[in-house]
């Protein structure tokens, strides 16, 4: 889960593997698998830091890892 603020400064927490892609137009905008969107204030590379921080976190970076050498790639 990660953290991040609404337009109006209201913090919200968002599952990280449910995001889908994260886009800055110029506002950055959070799709979620299911569809929805939230406009947050942090700039998409921010995001994206968050995102990763909690992947490695809950260790979905380093199983990926050991996945990829496991299949010779």
């Amino acid at each position: 889960m990660i953290s991040v603020s609404r337009l109006n400064g209201k913090k919200i927490v968002i599952n990280a593997i449910l995001i889908e892609s994260i886009e800055e137009t110029p506002d950055t905008m959070i799709t979620l698998t299911n569809g929805k969107k939230i406009i947050v204030l942090e700039k998409m590379s921010d995001v994206v830091s968050l995102v990763h921080n909690y992947m490695q976190s809950i260790g979905a970076v380093n199983a990926t890892i050991k996945s990829l050498d496991s299949e010779g790639l």
